[in-house]
Order: structure tokens, then C-alpha cells, then sequence
């Protein structure tokens, strides 16, 4: 049950993300709540880039290395941002479906040889995406737009 629920959440959790960026512009891409911060763009293109590096590099070791960062230059839109986000959700969603129950349940040691529970890895990488979603849903606020209403 744990597996469906999860796969479940992560789905609602990534319409909702889908939906917030789909409130900003292009324009608003640059924009940064304060000096030190990521902008929009960065915020983004990260929550694609952490869950590439903790699920396909970490637990499916798809990469021999550990992965470079998206750059800016080859996600200049929301839509090419968005596209990088289904991208690498796809192949995770792809991860999931071939999981069984029990598998959550067993220790896994990442490629960065940290041993947890798979189902904590799992839920780890859904809860950075729930986080940065949040904190684009207030940049909106910001922005004078309608934030996410979940």
C-alpha cells in the first residue's frame, strides 16, 4: 500500500509543481526574492536536477559519476524547464513502476554509500520537491500572482 501511496502523492505533488510554474512567465524566470537566492529559473531547473541526482544516480546508478548541474543556457523557458521536469520524472515514474511493495522496506545503500530504507529515500526525494514548491508558490505571492492553492 505504501508504494501505491506514494506514487500517488508524488503524482498530485507534481501536478500542483506543473500548475505553479505555469503561473510564472518567462520574464519571471530571473527574478530573485532576495540578493543570495536562486531565482525562479535555478529553483526549478534544482527540483529536476535533485531527483535526477538522488533517484537515476543514486538509487537506479544510471550515471558512473556524479552528474552535472542542468545549465541555465539549456533551459532558457518555462517550457524547456518544464519539459526537463517531465524528462526526469518519466524515468523515475519508470524506476517506480518496476518497485514492489516489499522493496521500500529494504535497506538500500546509495551510490554515495549512505544505507536507509528505500521507501525514506524515496520519500526524501518527494519531500525536496514538495519544499521547492512551495517556496515557488510563495515567490508568487511575491510577484502579485496567485500562488498554489493545494
Amino acid at each position: 500500500m505504501e508504494l501505491l501511496n506514494l506514487k500517488a502523492q508524488w503524482r498530485q505533488v507534481r501536478v500542483g509543481l506543473m500548475e505553479t510554474l505555469g503561473k510564472f512567465s518567462d520574464q519571471d524566470l530571473a527574478y530573485k526574492p532576495f540578493a543570495e537566492s536562486w531565482d525562479v529559473g535555478a529553483l526549478a531547473r534544482h527540483i529536476a536536477y535533485e531527483e535526477m541526482v538522488e533517484v537515476h544516480y543514486g538509487l537506479m546508478r544510471r550515471m558512473a559519476e556524479f552528474p552535472a548541474d542542468f545549465r541555465p543556457e539549456d533551459y532558457p523557458t518555462l517550457e524547456s524547464i518544464r519539459r526537463l521536469l517531465g524528462e526526469v520524472h518519466a524515468v523515475t515514474e519508470s524506476y517506480l513502476d518496476g518497485l514492489a511493495e516489499s522493496d521500500l522496506d529494504q535497506d538500500f545503500t546509495a551510490a554515495w554509500d549512505q544505507t536507509r530504507r528505500l521507501g525514506d529515500f524515496l520519500g526524501h526525494t518527494l519531500e525536496h520537491e514538495i519544499h521547492h514548491r512551495g517556496e515557488l508558490s510563495l515567490i508568487l505571492g511575491m510577484l502579485g500572482k496567485h500562488g498554489l492553492d493545494a
